[in-house]
């Protein structure tokens, strides 16, 4: 699978890192581009200027930023780059609302967007070891539960978009 990763903070460098050692070849995007480089030069993987040119013909594109409006705007770079029936999944804690605005754009898009915030914090992202929450289309979970297995030791569907960050929230 064509796989990009958006947000390379203490929990994304990371969980992108595992996704590279598991064998993907991914393609990296962060606000600050030295550590996007740090990264590639680390995992062997490509560090890209822009989240459209990471997401280009991506099937999966991962974020891991830092709110709402972050999402929100780089959804709409994202979209149009990725692949047919491409997948964005959202590993940023953020409000169920904005999981069902994504996800009802992303579907006229003709994709699938998945909240999927993490547990587990920065030990958990280290060893690989977080519990994700997902929120979104069942056909779209079941095609990336295995990639996020490369950083996750408990993957739950919990419902429809928003349930995700609503478990969390729990």
């Amino acid at each position: 699978m064509r796989l990009a990763f958006i947000g390379l903070g203490v929990m994304g460098f990371p969980m992108a890192g595992h996704l590279a050692a598991a064998g993907h070849g991914v393609r990296v995007f962060n606000r600050s581009p030295d550590k996007a480089r740090r990264w590639a030069e680390q995992h062997a993987g490509t560090a890209c200027d822009s989240p459209g040119a990471a997401a280009q013909g991506a099937q999966l594109v991962a974020l891991c930023v830092g709110a709402d409006p972050d999402v929100r705007g780089l959804v709409p770079q994202i979209l149009p780059a990725l692949a047919p029936g491409g997948v964005i999944v959202d590993h940023t804690t953020t409000s169920a609302v904005l999981a069902r605005d994504m996800a009802a754009l992303a579907a006229a898009s003709g994709c699938s967007f998945l909240d999927a915030p993490v547990s587990g914090g920065q030990a958990g992202a280290e060893a690989g070891r977080l519990t994700v929450m997902c929120g979104g289309d069942p056909d779209a979970f079941a095609r990336v539960e295995p990639v996020i297995a490369a950083y996750a030791r408990a993957i739950r569907l919990m419902g429809g978009p928003g349930a995700g960050q609503l478990t969390k929230m729990v």
